[in-house]
């Protein structure tokens, strides 16, 4: 399956997760399980809720990674406070880059929110190789994105 009909169909199922979707946290692991299901590349992919001063860990797939992160480094902190989707080819050229692991090379992070237009998280996703991400994935993960909007209206879990 190519990357365009793997993010066809993960949209697919990630739309049937908020449809049934009860709990925030809940439909968030589903999401991450799917996507690291679709795209094997994708070493580590998972969320990050906003709280005002800092990123908290929510559900992910792959290796442990870092629990609370500052809004002041990193390329989850850009995309939060820039408010877009940020893809770093090398994030060991990205000044302030947080290494939550070492395997990981390349990173893109795309914000999430709600129907209001209020950030809730970023979805981050890294990959071991360098330059392994492009506008194709951006489109394809800011489409899960817009499909997770509404989970927030139907649960209060990340909400402050």
């Amino acid at each position: 399956m190519n990357k365009s009909e793997a993010y066809k169909w993960a949209a697919k199922r990630v739309r049937a997760q908020v449809l049934r979707s009860i709990d925030v946290v809940a439909t968030l692991a589903n999401t991450s399980a799917i996507l690291k299901e679709y795209f094997p590349n994708f070493f580590w992919v998972g969320f990050y809720f906003y709280k005002k001063d800092y990123l908290l860990m929510g559900p992910f797939q792959g290796p442990p990674a870092c629990v609370k992160l500052s809004v002041d480094n990193g390329v989850c902190a850009a995309c939060a406070t820039q408010r877009k989707t940020i893809i770093v080819p090398d994030v060991h050229k990205f000044p302030g880059h947080i290494a939550c692991d070492a395997r990981s090379n390349c990173e893109i992070v795309v914000p999430i929110f709600d129907k209001k237009n209020v950030l809730r998280a970023v979805l981050d996703v890294d990959s071991e190789m360098i330059n392994d991400f492009d506008q194709e994935d951006a489109q394809g993960l800011e489409r899960i994105a817009g499909l997770l909007q509404d989970i927030w209206s139907k649960d209060s879990v990340g909400k402050k």
